[in-house]
This record gives structure tokens, C-alpha cells and sequence, in this order.
């Protein structure tokens, strides 16, 4: 296979009509280039070039050889420039995988500000419940960057990002309204809306009261915490919610566990250090996690 920098002093051949001048443009030593020259020869089993009394003449083979070459080393420049654009973060795509709640919560900024200081670079965003789920696309090379709730376990790169405050949400006119603050125990015998099994928070909430020794009576169940928390302070029940599940006015009332309790949030990646990847870490560091729940 011909290399680009045979087909580099092909170019420059025809372009000077001199091998002295071919070599210096492309700055190596006359024999040096000869040699790339031959190389091509042997390759294409056929000169190139005429050796003349008085300079060289590049052959019929020689010139249409040299017009494809003139493609292919366009071509490796552009290749070359978008590696550069990928790894200075100009350029590229960024396939995050993110927890629904979170999305508006935590990457919203972050996201708006890469669409005006990096145009080139196609950001895709998939929203899920589960973290667990969101680690298998990330295993399945369909994800880059996954970012949500503590998974059950991964053996990719994980960076704990802060903790986010689990609350309970109920009606205005429930009785956790006149109350600072809500026990486990208070949950005893309360309508409880709870969540599909798809939903990572059903298997964390399940464990938390089992720990407690408690036990939850679900009068239905959603995949979204937001609903959950729409639904427990329209009076379908009580909750408990992310409070990146709060929206800005959350219906009903919203109070803290006693003793509060949080979950860690973390990014989760296979190769942190890929630009694009190690950039957003970056700005998720430094923006880090909202402050306090709304109604707290």
C-alpha cells in the first residue's frame, strides 16, 4: 500500500517539475525523496517519473496516479483536523445518558452552554429511571456519559458528583402539612404512591422502609417521580420523591425525612478521559448539585 508521504512527493513532483524543488518543499533531502518515489514505483509496477538530462517528467501513470493522490491527502488533512477538533472539544459527539429528573435539574444549564461555545458538537440525550439501565448502554458502547442515581454496581469509571435529598410529598390538607418533619414510621398505613419496577427508585425506596422494618401500602404505581409527586399532592396518596423531581411550585406539601436522607449522584463513564467526556465532567464539577429542595 502506497504511503501518504510517497504519494506527498508524487504531488510535489508534478506541482515543481523538479525533484531539488519537490524536496525542498516538502522539506527532506533529495535521495530521501527519490526513495519515496521508487517505493511508488514498485508498488504501482510502473514508473512514475522519466529521468531526463535536465530535470525529471512525471508519466501518463504518474499523473493520473497523482490526481487521486491529490484526494487522498485531502482527505488525510481533514482527518487529522477533526481529531484536533475532537480532542480541543470543538467538534465531535456526546451521547449522555441522564436520569429524567434530572435532566432540567442538573444539565439544562450545562447544555445550553455547549450549544453556544461548541456549535460542532452533536449532543445526544437519552432520559431514563433507571441507573442501572443507563449503565448497560453505557457497557453496550451506545452511551458515553451517564449521569444519575448510585447504579448497583459497574466496573466502568465513577465520580461522585454530590448527594440529592429524598423527601416525602403529600396534600395540602394531608396531615405530614402540620408536621416539620416526617418519620419512617409516620408512613404506616398511608396510601402510598409508589413506583413501576422499572423505575430504579422502587427497588431503593423498597429497601430503605425494609430497613426500617416498614411496610408501604401502594394504591398505585408510576415510572416518573414527577408524576408521583403530582399525583401525591393532588390527594392520590403520599410519596417520596428526588427533589429533582420537585417542579419550581410543587403541588401539595413537601417535607424532609427525619433523619433526612440522601443518595449520591454520580457520572459514570468507560473512558473518562475522551475529550469530549473529561470537558463535560469538567462543568458538571463545576457547576456541581443544585442547593435545597423547593419547601423545604
Amino acid at each position: 500500500m502506497a504511503t501518504l508521504r510517497a504519494l506527498e512527493c508524487l504531488v510535489a513532483l508534478v506541482d515543481t517539475g523538479s525533484v531539488t524543488k519537490a524536496a525542498a518543499a516538502l522539506h527532506m533531502s533529495q535521495p530521501a525523496l527519490s526513495h519515496q518515489i521508487a517505493s511508488l514505483e514498485r508498488e504501482l509496477d510502473t514508473p512514475v517519473v522519466e529521468r531526463l538530462s535536465r530535470g525529471v517528467r512525471v508519466t501518463a501513470a504518474g499523473l493520473a496516479a497523482a490526481a487521486e493522490a491529490r484526494v487522498a491527502l485531502r482527505a488525510a488533512e481533514r482527518a487529522v483536523q477533526a481529531g484536533r477538533d475532537v480532542a480541543g472539544g470543538s467538534a465531535g459527539r456526546l451521547r449522555l445518558a441522564c436520569a429524567e429528573t434530572m435532566t432540567v435539574w442538573l444539565l439544562v444549564p450545562i447544555l445550553r452552554r455547549w450549544r453556544s461555545a461548541r456549535p460542532d458538537v452533536q449532543l445526544d440525550l437519552m432520559e431514563l429511571t433507571s441507573s442501572d439501565k443507563m449503565v448497560e448502554l453505557l457497557m453496550a458502547g451506545e452511551a458515553d456519559l451517564v449521569v444519575g442515581p448510585e447504579p448497583t454496581g459497574t466496573t466502568a469509571h465513577v465520580e461522585h458528583l454530590g448527594d440529592e435529598e429524598m423527601v416525602v410529598v403529600a396534600s395540602s390538607d394531608h396531615r405530614f402539612a402540620g408536621m416539620a418533619s416526617v418519620k419512617v414510621e409516620d408512613l404506616i398505613d398511608e396510601p402510598f404512591v409508589h413506583y413501576t419496577p422499572d423505575n430504579g427508585n422502587a427497588a431503593w425506596l423498597d429497601q430503605f422502609v425494609s430497613a426500617h422494618q416498614v411496610s408501604l401500602m401502594p394504591v398505585l404505581r408510576t415510572r416518573s417521580p414527577r408524576t408521583a409527586a403530582q399525583l401525591a399532592g393532588a390527594g392520590m396518596g403520599v410519596s417520596i420523591v428526588p427533589t429533582s423531581a420537585l417542579t419550581a411550585q410543587p403541588a401539595g406539601v413537601v417535607r424532609p425525612l427525619e433523619p433526612r436522607v440522601y443518595r449520591g449522584v454520580v457520572a459514570v463513564a468507560v473512558a473518562p478521559s475522551d475529550a469530549l467526556v473529561s470537558l463535560f465532567l469538567q462543568d458538571l464539577r463545576r457547576r456541581g448539585l443544585p442547593g435545597p429542595g423547593v419547601g423545604l
